[in-house]
């Protein structure tokens, strides 16, 4: 029969255990791959609602925007990355910096409210960005488009918010079929990615974006149905992001579910296991 002090040197290890495991995970976490699950159809069809991946923080280096967040309502926990690390920001640096290319796909923090976005990067510094009558130029030159059929999904509740896509073939009803164009563009440096479109709207025409020295221009494959650097910061949009805000490169996705948990096992879409991001 264990004795008070054997109990309570069972009690000291267990928490000495959890404690370990927590600041490995942590360490884990802040330097090599950070887990990131989509939340929305921003990145249709590169990502789905349900994908989960891991960030690669090795690929750019790191900065204060490495530090994990902390965020457990249900317990009152919500520590930031700033909290952490914040004595990192403000020189828009980082340490064993990398060079971020044309066409990544990237998590990164907004510039204003710190959540964590992820997009694919089109500008780089001194760029010239504008969306002519749907058509990305850079630096006065159109993207090449081919056009590749149409993006077909089921008009359903998708993943843990419960939102439902948006439909290019007018109003579909539950169970039917949401149809978007679809194309492939090739970026300047040879990179192809899928987009998608829905219809004319105000970020299919605007002005001439000029990419600041030290920052990107980001936005979604899912052009109609993402908030990216099209939008300026102060009307809600992404803006211009500065390179101490990458988190890091999304390289490939580990697994994915179509339902509102992961645990929900009947909803795995096992076609996307381990797939490679391009």
């Amino acid at each position: 029969m264990a004795t008070k002090a054997q109990a309570g040197n069972s009690i000291i290890e267990t928490i000495k255990t959890i404690v370990y495991a927590l600041l490995i995970a942590g360490v884990f976490r802040t330097l090599f791959f950070q887990p990131f699950w989509i939340p929305s159809g921003s990145m249709k069809e590169t990502l789905l609602i349900g994908d989960f991946l891991f960030v690669n923080k090795m690929a750019y280096g790191y900065s204060y925007a490495s530090c994990p967040s902390v965020k457990l309502g249900v317990v009152g926990i919500d520590i930031d990355a700033e909290d952490i690390c914040g004595f990192m920001d403000g020189d828009n640096t980082r340490l064993f910096g990398g060079t971020p290319e044309r066409g990544d796909v990237a998590v990164f923090r907004h510039p204003v409210n710190n959540t964590d976005f992820i997009k694919r990067l089109i500008g780089l510094p001194g760029d010239k960005i504008q969306v002519k009558d749907g058509v990305l130029f850079i630096n006065d030159q159109a993207v090449a488009l081919k056009d590749a059929g149409d993006f077909e999904e089921v008009m359903e509740r998708q993943g843990p918010q419960r939102g439902q896509p948006r439909c290019e073939n007018g109003a579909v009803g539950m169970g039917g079929i949401c149809k978007k164009s679809r194309q492939i563009a090739t970026l300047p440096n040879g990179v192809e990615h899928a987009i998608i479109n829905i219809g004319d709207q105000s970020t299919d025409h605007t002005g001439v974006y000029l990419v600041p020295e030290g920052h990107y221009f980001f936005m979604g494959d899912n052009r109609d149905n993402s908030t990216d650097s099209r939008v300026p910061q102060n009307a809600g949009g992404v803006g211009f992001v500065p390179y101490e805000n990458l988190i890091g490169r999304a390289d490939r996705i580990m697994f994915s579910s179509a339902g509102r948990s992961m645990l929900f096992f009947w909803t795995w879409r096992s076609d996307r296991f381990f797939k490679g991001i391009t």
